[in-house]
């Protein structure tokens, strides 16, 4: 695993694509039991060097029922975008994640994930990577438990995905609870 993220570290296989440069982000540990994979670092986050190091980060800490601590120090959570550099601006938000990440290191740092029982989705990116999804984001987060006990797909946490959440009361509701409860049964 340490020789994977090495090469990883290295990795500047999409650059020229990059406004803000290389600094491939991903937080692995072979004792990982729960993996989080989101979009993209955002520009906050790639300056910071640490995955969900912003508000998004902050929401999606509280929908799990963690804190800061547990989150990066326990080793229940693996943290694995899928593009592993901030992707740049784009006119509507970041660019979506670079393209080459997922199928180039994916697959290699799953096979040394053996403790892995959740993978969490977050977002309309990992779902369709991971799930072929076909579905919009509300009708497959909505149908989480067709997905388990695998994968869960969740929304993004970012601030500005409150128009979602103002439409969808029932993920506060009803999933964050269910949320938290699959996250202390693994811990």
């Amino acid at each position: 695993m340490e020789k994977l993220k090495k090469e990883i570290a290295a990795c500047c296989v999409c650059e020229q694509f990059l406004t803000e440069g290389c600094n491939p982000l991903v937080e692995v540990h072979p004792s990982n039991k729960i993996l989080i994979i989101g979009h993209a670092p955002g520009l906050k986050v790639h300056r910071a060097g640490r995955l969900w190091e912003d508000k998004s980060g902050d929401n999606l800490r509280r929908w799990l029922g963690v804190d800061h601590h547990e989150f990066y120090h326990s080793n229940t959570f693996g943290l694995m975008p899928m593009g592993f550099c901030y992707p740049g601006k784009a006119a509507t938000g970041d660019h979506p994640p670079r393209p080459e990440c997922a199928p180039l290191w994916h697959h290699q740092i799953l096979e040394h994930l053996d403790n892995l029982e959740l993978t969490l989705l977050v977002g309309k990116f990992a779902q369709n990577y991971y799930l072929q999804n076909k579905g919009s984001l509300t009708e497959t987060v909505r149908n989480y438990q067709k997905f388990l006990p695998q994968y869960l797909p969740l929304p993004h946490p970012s601030p500005r995905n409150f128009i979602w959440q103002g439409k969808n009361p029932w993920f506060q509701r009803e999933l964050v609870p269910r949320i938290q409860e699959m996250v202390q049964s693994l811990r």
